[in-house]
């Protein structure tokens, strides 16, 4: 068995993100909204272990939502 096919890795897809205090994340309540740093068309951020690998849109094929990648993010030499 390949060793590489044993690994697991995290992965997570953030559509967006926000900052607001505690206070006002306390009292969101059902139906509540929040405002995230991204628009209509951009693309979602897709993470290994915390480590942004691509980037991608979603799709909805028979109730199912899918990522898909549309780009992926290479990090300079050295880092």
């Amino acid at each position: 068995m390949n060793t590489l096919e044993t690994i697991e890795v995290d992965i997570s897809v953030e559509l967006g993100a926000a900052i607001m205090p505690v206070h006002h994340l306390l009292r969101l309540g059902r139906g509540a909204v929040i405002e995230l740093d991204t628009l209509e068309h951009d693309p979602m951020r897709i993470y290994a272990n915390n480590t942004l690998i691509a980037k991608g849109e979603v799709q909805v094929e028979e109730g199912q939502l899918n990522v898909v990648v549309t780009q992926k993010v290479i990090k300079p030499a050295g880092h």
